[in-house]
């Protein structure tokens, strides 16, 4: 909040543009700092390429020198306007974003990973939105005018905690790209796991392993026999001997904690085929890693709090019509995992169930998803243009399949 204040002291021109939409298309903005393989665009990719050929004109504004990859060349050769804005200062990004004429411009980032917050607040575009990045709000209405929810990450009844308008979509706010490949993984025991015995896995960042999470992991772990517990590799070793340290305080040998280096995002994906259950972490909860796990058809036990970071796994999850997945306290969490790993018949039908899901539910629906958020942009610009509606919630309505 500290941050902010001091950010409009310094920063905020309080020029709004003032174009007119008139009879061209809508003007939508992507403003990002991470135009390379990054988890944000593992989501994004696919409406990026379900925006071409509709009737919203899109454009990629990038403020990261460090864009580069085959992955992101892929996106380069898409006919979308992009833009490098990494050499240019604040001002000099927003004065050429308003030069595009952009009707709305959506933040990627908002106050994660190396966010430009000091464009939104020369205010570029008539509309300004936090969208994906950031799982929370700017904090003042002036780095943003909405930001892009759902029913169970920003309910109506969160509202006055959000500095911006809500915007929700009909059935989660995060996308996924249902083209990603899933690549042929290894052995089990190439990958470092046992031939036999149940796999618990995580691959969140492990900042949001925190002690009571990682405990109850370990409690997890220590009550089901022959199990491990599969988690990222920190490539530090001393990290890794402090985890094993503080398992074995738990009653969990060192052995049993296994960790898996990096790989390629589609490796990865293959290899999650692997994994019995995904233990979700709290509260900060699992957003890219629950839609790979989910992809994957990996169930994940997720824990739902109040804060919308905590309610991210759980919009996923409502989506994918497995509500049955979400808990609401660390007991149930721990009797849900437990049931699971104890029930093979139980766990092999919701893993045939998730299978069979990515056909059909609207969570990996990529087309249907874009569809939906480029109605949404429109009632942003609808409102925006009708005098008394420009703080009013957008709530929409499923579009037919």
């Amino acid at each position: 909040y500290k941050f902010v204040q001091a950010t409009f002291r310094n920063d905020f021109s309080g020029k709004i543009a003032d174009f007119q939409c008139g009879d061209g298309p809508l003007k939508v903005g992507y403003l990002c700092a991470d135009f390379r393989p990054h988890a944000t665009m593992f989501l994004l990719a696919g409406v990026l390429k379900q925006h071409v050929g509709s009737d919203v004109a899109v454009e990629l504004f990038s403020i990261n020198r460090g864009f580069g990859g085959r992955y992101l060349q892929q996106l380069r050769s898409l006919p979308l306007r992009y833009h490098n804005l990494a050499s240019y200062t604040d001002a000099e990004a927003a004065a050429y974003i308003r030069q595009q004429g952009i009707h709305i411009l959506v933040d990627l980032n908002g106050h994660a990973g190396e966010a430009r917050r000091g464009i939104l607040c020369q205010r570029p575009a008539p509309i300004q939105v936090n969208w994906l990045g950031y799982p929370g709000t700017m904090g003042d209405a002036r780095l943003a005018d909405y930001i892009i929810g759902d029913a169970v990450v920003t309910p109506l009844e969160h509202a006055a905690h959000f500095s911006e308008t809500l915007a929700l979509m009909p059935h989660c706010y995060q996308p996924n790209d249902d083209t990603r490949e899933i690549l042929d993984a290894l052995s089990r025991t190439e990958e470092g796991l046992p031939a036999v015995g149940f796999i618990y896995g995580c691959f969140c960042k492990l900042e949001k392993i925190n002690p009571e999470t990682f405990t109850q992991w370990c409690h997890i772990v220590a009550q089901t026999p022959g199990s491990v517990l599969w988690l990222l590799d920190p490539k530090t070793d001393a990290y890794k001997l402090d985890l094993r340290h503080r398992a074995s305080l738990l009653g969990v040998t060192p052995e049993r904690l296994i960790f898996a280096p990096s790989v390629s995002h589609y490796s990865h994906l293959g290899r999650l085929k692997f994994v019995d259950l995904l233990l979700d972490t709290y509260p900060s909860t699992s957003h890219t890693t629950a839609s790979d796990g989910l992809w994957a058809g990996v169930p994940i036990v997720t824990r739902m709090g109040e804060t919308f970071t905590s309610r991210v796994a759980a919009s996923l999850l409502s989506a994918h019509d497995f509500a049955e997945l979400i808990t609401t306290d660390a007991q149930n969490y721990t009797e849900l995992a437990l049931s699971l790993a104890h029930d093979r018949t139980k766990l092999t039908a919701i893993r045939q169930r998730l299978q069979a899901a990515t056909e059909s539910s609207p969570l990996f629906d990529t087309r249907r998803f874009t569809r939906d958020l480029e109605r949404l942009y429109k009632e942003m610009w609808r409102h925006h243009k009708t005098p008394g509606k420009e703080r009013e919630p957008i709530v929409l309505s499923p579009s037919p399949l």
